[in-house]
């Protein structure tokens, strides 16, 4: 099994910056493709960022694009999302996300989750 856990969330006033981080269990990190996902209330789980095995791919929401950046450790087991000029509209529970692919933006694509961190933005 592998087990997810995030944190770093908090927060913030708008146009400010999060790290949140992702840390895997197990000694097989490196085969997983890993991803960010949020979810807001009452309102669907959307893909955020995606990175493959190695870290040579990246895959972003054109929401987030230019502002958030995915990025992993393998000698660490940890995935990390820099969250840049963040907006109210980023306000969501956010959750890192594992898969047996390459990579993905669909979460039913996605094998393994975290149980979330919340990010709130204000105006």
């Amino acid at each position: 099994q592998v087990q997810l856990v995030e944190s770093g969330g908090g927060l913030v006033q708008a146009g400010g910056s999060l790290r949140l981080s992702c840390a895997a269990s197990g000694r097989t990190f490196s085969d997983y493709g890993m991803g960010w996902f949020r979810q807001s209330p009452g309102k669907e789980r959307d893909f955020v960022a995606a990175i493959t095995w190695n870290g040579g791919s990246t895959n972003y929401a054109s929401s987030v694009k230019g502002r958030f950046t995915i990025s992993r450790d393998n000698a660490k087991n940890t995935v990390y999302l820099q969250q840049n000029s963040l907006k109210p509209e980023d306000t969501a529970v956010y959750y890192c996300a594992a898969t047996k692919r390459y990579s993905s933006s669909f979460y039913w694509e996605y094998d393994y989750w975290g149980q979330g961190t919340q990010v709130t933005v204000s105006s």
